[in-house]
């Protein structure tokens, strides 16, 4: 009977493994170690059990992604119900590759793990050999599901990484400390260039964009007047110092300078002061983020101090993770150890520093001001981590307990109890997280009206076109339809002509033997006659308008009768 299973993890899927014959002595060997190397040898020691294909590359991915975590997934769990002897006198033993899915299993089946020594040779041995012990499997298969797992597993990493709210915070707090040295650089290189040219304008303006901005505003101080006093006291906001600036234009001791000198000292002036603009967009830029990630320590601490601690850290969820005496010294890292080499005294404080709390603290009270900030720093950084509704209750709260904890160092007053403080912030930031909730729901609620709206205006639009269209189409009916009963109408009309022909051939056929009769009685009679004749003619004029086209016809047939009466 079989004592020792290996578990192998591969892109393909889970396979298990019986190890025929062991030896704990033997497999340290390097002979033993070379013959893992070899398919034969490697084929009598170790067989496989069962082989589980994953079945689509999502499942694949889903199966890695618990084994990294340590999770026992439900496919893995069936596999190993299913193929593993867990019954018996002997209980046989799982093998594995890592001790954290080997420790989740041994919660699970209650059995024995191995994970090193033999097992990792072992291990070694199947990743080598695995497209040679699985039937059905190619190296080039293998490859190709370890290259589409491996792409997937780093693609799915990167885009559900819980740090990517921190990454922003990183990122600005470096390029804010960044343009701080570089501001400072610019700065300096202004003042000694155009410290050539205006010398006493270094002890009278101090500060660095100030005097830039100064700099690219008077430009050659000879065509300072009383009339630039207004330009300058909107730069440097104090009447005197205006004045104390056009007063040492004209007594100044500096050099004459050129044209094209003082174009380049303005040009780079400006860049100098775009920069600070800069810089104080990226702070307020800072400060919302600091605000929407970790309000509570943001609250308590400060944007800059908190930013610097994440990033210090690595993450919010590092920092939350730290206790709260690595908090205090974080940012003092070579103090320590230096003091730890040296049996020295270890450093109070680290970052934090740079807080007010401990500036304004006694020098006797600075350490335990600092492990005290630490503690809340530490609370402030799990609540900001954790809680599914960001609210600044708690740092307003931590903070009011700091301001008292430093009173009571000062003046002795005895500080509220944390219970009671917590409670109070729990109260309020309920309240708080509710009135939250209800703004997101009203305001979801809009966007899916708004989608609603833009939806129904599209499918009118759609509508609209297939109305047009059919309104096209029945218009074309009606035309159709239009031009069949004018056809029908007209075939009535023709047929009602043919009808109305024979009619009137038989009247004119009277009417021509009434006429011959009246020629031949007109050679007989007299004038009457001829007045009878006429009446006739006038009353076949009066005759319809349908009969005039027969009119000439008859006119000819006249005349070819006038003829044969005269022969």
């Amino acid at each position: 009977m079989v004592l020792l299973h290996v578990l192998f993890e591969h892109a393909a899927g889970y396979a298990l493994f019986a190890v025929k014959e062991v030896e704990e002595i033997g497999m340290l060997l390097p002979q033993v170690e070379e013959s893992v190397l070899s398919i034969g040898k490697f084929n009598s020691m170790v067989s496989l059990a069962a082989f589980f294909p994953f079945k689509s590359a999502q499942a694949a991915l889903e199966n890695m992604n618990a084994i990294s975590e340590g999770v026992v997934h439900a496919d893995l769990k069936l596999f190993l119900e299913t193929n593993l002897p867990l019954s018996g006198k002997k209980k046989a033993s799982l093998g594995v590759s890592d001790a954290k899915i080997g420790a989740a299993l041994q919660e699970e089946f209650t059995i024995s793990i191995q994970t090193g020594g033999v097992v990792a040779e072992i291990i070694r041995g199947v990743r080598l050999h695995f497209h040679s012990l699985v039937k059905g499997l190619t190296g080039l298969a293998a490859s190709k599901a370890q290259l589409g797992l491996g792409h997937s597993y780093s693609r799915a990493k990167v885009k559900f990484n819980v740090n990517r709210a921190d990454n922003m915070i990183i990122q600005s707090i470096a390029l804010l400390d960044q343009l701080d040295k570089d501001i400072n650089t610019f700065s300096m290189r202004v003042r000694e260039w155009y410290g050539y040219h205006f010398p006493e304008l270094i002890k009278i303006v101090s500060d660095n964009s100030m005097y830039c901005r100064l700099a690219q505003l008077i430009g050659n101080r000879k065509e300072l007047s009383e009339e630039s006093l207004e330009s300058l006291e909107e730069v440097v906001m104090d009447s005197a110092k205006a004045q104390a600036i056009l007063d040492a234009s004209r007594s100044s001791m500096g050099m004459d300078i050129s044209p094209i000198d003082l174009i380049n000292i303005e040009r780079f002036s400006n860049r100098v002061v775009s920069l600070a603009a800069y810089r104080l967009e990226l702070q307020e830029y800072l400060r919302s983020k600091m605000s929407q990630v970790a309000p509570n320590l943001a609250a308590l601490i400060g944007e800059v101090v908190g930013a610097r601690l994440i990033s210090h850290a690595g993450s919010l969820t590092n920092l939350a993770k730290y206790p709260a005496s690595t908090v205090q010294i974080l940012g003092a890292e070579k103090a320590l150890f230096r003091a730890l080499k040296t049996r020295g005294n270890t450093p109070k404080y680290g970052l934090i520093f740079h807080s007010t709390f401990i500036g304004r603290a006694a020098a006797k009270n600075k350490g335990r001001i600092s492990r005290y900030l630490a503690n809340k720093c530490t609370i402030a950084s799990r609540i900001d981590c954790f809680s599914e509704v960001p609210t600044c209750v708690f740092g307003d709260k931590l903070r009011e307990q700091v301001e008292e904890r430093l009173s009571f160092y000062e003046t002795g007053d005895v500080p509220r109890k944390n219970v009671d403080v917590m409670k109070d912030a729990v109260k309020e930031a309920t309240d708080v997280a509710a009135e939250i909730k209800r703004k997101m729901e009203k305001k979801e609620k809009k966007r899916k009206k708004r989608e609603k709206k833009l939806q129904e205006e599209a499918n009118g639009e759609t509508n609209g076109d297939a109305e047009v269209e059919n309104g096209e189409a029945d218009a074309t009916v009606v035309k159709k339809k239009k031009k069949k009963q004018a056809a029908e109408e007209m075939e009535v009309q023709a047929e009602n002509g043919a009808e109305e022909t024979p009619a009137k051939k038989k009247k004119k056929r009277k009417s021509e033997a009434e006429e011959a009769e009246e020629v031949e009685e007109a050679e007989d009679t007299s004038a009457p006659a001829k007045k009878k004749k006429k009446q006739k003619t006038e009353i076949m004029d009066t005759e319809p308008a349908d009969e005039t086209p027969e009119t000439p016809v008859s006119e000819k047939k006249k005349k070819k009768k006038k003829k044969e009466s005269d022969d």
